[in-house]
């Protein structure tokens, strides 16, 4: 029975210093936390050569949101077990889970299946970014947290750099199905480093109260609400039906969980902590920058593709230019943090001006290059790296020591729960716009995905250039959508009470 004496504890007794902290604790997490931040962008690469290989390239945003909810699903799961039973033995679980279902997705045979092994995937990646967060804050004083994030963020730009180009390149040599076993040998080695990590007390009182209906009303509310999403796309009254009945069961479920989370003594979410509105807004903000940037990263090398034509190293370029501005701007982020204590005022700004840059993106992106592209997007994506980090301290400082498993998990479950639902409105608005506007564009996506020039080569110029227009339009559509996002995040920042730690 652990006896209360936890890591906070072991640290008031032994305090160690910055590079002390940073060798004892940081190699043995920022492999997990590599593989977790590097699989998306590993995959946005793959994205139009899975479509054109399976079929069915209105499904293939399933890819990433199916990985999304599980990860959903996961983050408070790990979260709340990982506080009362220490979070070294379920880092394993996590790793377990996540290199199981990569083999399983290089060998599935269809977009149904490949989503279905993706969502296990999800289950072992929620682990290996909350847990990772959270010993983060197990072991770093509150002060020195936002210089751990800057590390942290060196981590994201590796992974985040690493992940479009050699997704490209494997995708190009080998095809999309070695993308997943890329995680294997990785996989491997994460294991071995977490075995360093010493084993420590959770704060169990030997008493198991786990949340099981509180998590069956949870993916009751998730599941049902993303599949509504998709049937929204669809003109039929049929798929209507099924839509708003869908969204009636979610509405039902969500009703039931916050019922419950609200009266059990062992909440699967942490509703106490969202009533400190430091906490909620925070937790918003990280939604709106999971529903921004993961749209960005599933939809951008599809944009790419049928818009400007672009090759697989076009496409791994521009995301590269993505994924290394976020990373920048989060170790900058980090170091300003560090140094100054202050916190919100930098996402404040910077969210502001990455909705500018998402309005300009959306009404002259198809006029520029390549270059430029890659300029816009890495200035946007390098002020969008101000907002984890920032959320990540905020919400850990004023949840307090002894929750911050719960915290940590709550950012990260709520950066899931944007990035799934921004990811499925965005594809829902994509589709459903193309739909109204030209039905015969947008059975002409997959094929333009596959091979331009087949795809239009038989229809005349001018129908040729209108069915280009027609996309590029439905795209403008979506990006201004994730400036709606960006600015409703903006505001969160500005109004969160916790300024500085």
């Amino acid at each position: 029975m652990a006896t209360g004496a936890g890591p906070e504890t072991e640290l008031a007794e032994r305090p160690m210093s910055t590079k002390q902290l940073f060798f004892t604790v940081f190699p043995s997490i920022m492999l997990p936390m590599f593989m977790s931040m590097s699989d998306q962008t590993i995959l946005a690469s793959a994205l139009p050569a899975i479509a054109a290989a399976l079929g069915d390239v209105e499904r293939v945003s399933w890819l990433v949101i199916s990985y999304l909810i599980a990860v959903t699903i996961a983050a408070p799961v790990y979260g709340f077990l990982g506080d009362m039973y220490g979070r070294r033995r379920f880092m394993f679980i996590a790793l377990a889970l996540y290199l199981g279902a990569a083999i399983a997705s290089a060998f599935a045979p269809s977009i149904e299946v490949l989503a279905l092994t993706r969502f296990v995937q999800g289950l072992g990646g929620g682990g290996l970014m909350s847990l990772s967060q959270a010993l983060i804050g197990e072991a770093v004083p509150p002060r020195q947290r936002g210089q751990f994030q800057g590390y942290l963020a060196g981590i994201a730009v590796t992974a985040s750099s690493f992940g479009p180009v050699a997704g490209a390149f494997v995708t190009d040599l080998f095809g999309w199905r070695a993308v997943f076993l890329m995680h294997v040998p990785t996989g491997i080695i994460a294991v071995l480093l977490t075995m360093r990590l010493r084993a420590r007390p959770g704060n169990s009182q030997g008493v198991w109260r786990f949340d099981f209906p509180g998590l069956i009303y949870f993916i009751g509310f998730i599941v049902p609400l993303l599949l509504a999403l998709d049937q929204v796309r669809s003109v039929s009254a049929a798929a209507q039906s099924t839509g708003l009945a869908l969204l009636g069961l979610a509405i039902l479920c969500f009703v039931l969980l916050m019922r419950r989370e609200f009266r059990t003594d062992a909440p699967l979410l942490p509703v106490r902590l969202l009533r400190q509105a430091a906490i909620w807004r925070a937790d918003l903000m990280a939604a709106c920058h999971g529903a921004t940037l993961v749209s960005l990263v599933a939809f951008m090398p599809i944009y790419l593709r049928a818009v400007h034509q672009a090759s697989a190293g076009d496409i791994s370029t521009v995301l590269l230019s993505i994924t290394a501005g976020v990373g920048t701007g989060s170790i900058i982020t980090g170091r300003i943090v560090s140094r100054t204590g202050r916190t919100m005022i930098l996402p404040s700004l910077t969210l502001m001006v990455t909705t500018c840059t998402l309005v300009i993106f959306a009404y002259y992106g198809s006029a520029m290059n390549m270059l430029q592209l890659s300029a816009l997007l890495m200035f946007n994506c390098l002020m969008m790296g101000s907002v984890m980090g920032v959320a990540q301290v905020t919400v850990q400082t004023a949840a307090g020591p002894r929750q911050l498993g719960q915290a940590a998990s709550s950012v990260q479950l709520s950066r899931s729960v944007g990035a799934s639902l921004g990811t499925a409105m965005i594809s829902t608005i994509l589709f459903a716009t193309l739909a109204a506007r030209d039905p015969e564009a947008a059975k002409l996506f997959g094929a333009i995905l596959q091979d331009t020039q087949a795809a239009l080569g038989g229809l005349p110029l001018e129908r040729r250039a209108a069915v280009t227009e027609e996309i590029t339009a439905a795209f403008r559509v979506a990006f201004l959508a994730l400036a709606a996002f960006t600015t409703f995040g903006s505001i969160m920042a500005w109004t969160n009470p916790m300024r500085r730690v």
